[in-house]
């Protein structure tokens, strides 16, 4: 229609200047048009340069107003027995690593890298060697209640500092560090087993009295982030399952609006008890290894030092290569060529399962 008026304008044109063509127009110079400049009051202005952040989140990548990179996070042993649901805390982790701790039930290893900013934390669960092995990969102050032989004859043998809720000072009152509270999460009363909880404020307040703030020999987390992370490659991966046994599996479900994996597990939300929220993080690493049962209770002994898996990010998933090595050392990730592997800006969660175990991808 707009092509058909505009033919029959322009038709109407040449129409009029035929009518007039006995009587040609003078020939008139056109006028040179003078510029002229709009006030400066109605010019735009010009863009400003959005300022490079002074910071990045040591852990996240983020952009932050503070340099942390210098200071030591806290990693705290989180039960996750179906029985001491909710965890509190665990939605403002900066990293949960989750694996095997006997039995086919497993524990979670929540990072922290600045305490301050936190409220509750719990409840706090017994420790194993693996896990103070992966803190000792942040360099962090290693949080638990208790642990297994393994662990005591390791810790009482090198002489290594952790945080105690059940043997030593920190498990007294007088320390402050950590209390019991059965009625801890609104709606539930627990087993005192289940009843440890410590919070930012105490473990803050703990940091700055052993003088344990800043990292020293130089140590730096290594690991690097990508802003607006989207893989090129890749499966689709918007619903990723990661069993760890018959009694645990993971879910984790891709939201395309936050561009976040939500986490699932046992077929509910995993949820923060202190505001009901729901943890959902940024990458997804899932990690294969050799579990080897060492005793009657069912307790484990766990390969860190090298394998393969997969990273999601961004609703696509890769197969990736992994190293650790030596219990002082941080993990590594590559891509299946050998190259450095880079995260999405944001939260990370970290899957270390079984090889006899592998994830599904829908």
């Amino acid at each position: 229609m707009k092509r058909t008026i505009c033919l029959f304008f322009a038709l109407s044109l040449l129409f009029l200047a035929g009518c007039h063509s006995e009587e040609p127009a003078p020939s008139v110079p056109p006028a040179t048009p003078t510029p002229t400049a709009a006030p400066p009051e109605s010019r735009a202005p010009l863009p400003t340069p959005s300022p490079a952040p002074a910071f990045y989140h040591p852990l996240t990548g983020v952009p932050c107003r503070e340099d942390l990179s210098g200071k030591k996070p806290a990693a705290v042993m989180l039960n996750n027995l179906k029985t001491a649901l909710p965890q509190q805390g665990n939605s403002q982790a900066d990293i949960i690593y989750e694996l095997l701790a006997e039995g086919g039930i497993t524990r979670m290893l929540a990072v922290y890298q600045d305490p301050s900013q936190l409220g509750l934390i719990g409840s706090v669960r017994s420790a194993r060697q693996y896990y103070w092995e992966i803190a000792q990969g942040h360099d962090a102050v290693f949080i638990h209640a208790g642990g297994s032989p393994e662990f005591y004859n390791n810790k009482n043998s090198q002489g290594f500092f952790t945080v105690d809720g059940v043997n030593g000072y920190y498990s007294s009152q007088d320390a402050g560090m950590f209390w019991r509270d059965r009625d801890r999460v609104a709606g539930h009363y627990y087993d005192f087993e289940h009843s440890l909880l410590t919070s930012g404020q105490a473990i803050t307040d703990m940091m700055a009295a052993q003088e344990l703030e800043e990292h020293s020999g130089g140590y730096a987390y290594e690991m690097a982030f990508v802003d607006g992370y989207a893989p090129a490659v890749g499966e689709s991966a918007d619903t990723i399952t990661v069993p760890f046994s018959s009694y645990k599996t993971g879910v984790f479900r891709y939201d395309v609006l936050s561009g976040l994996y939500n986490v699932e597990e046992y077929g509910e939300p995993y949820i923060d008890g202190n505001d009901g929220s729901q943890v959902a993080v940024t990458n997804l690493l899932v990690l294969q290894t050799t579990y080897v049962v060492q005793d009657n209770a069912g307790r484990v002994k766990v390969d860190l030092s090298a394998g393969n898996g997969w990273f999601a990010c961004c609703g696509r998933i890769i197969p990736i290569k992994w190293e650790k090595g030596g219990s002082n050392d941080q993990f590594r990730y590559f891509t299946e060529d050998g190259a450095p592997l880079a995260l999405g800006q944001g939260k990370s969660y970290v899957c270390v399962i079984p090889t006899s175990r592998s994830i599904s991808v829908e």
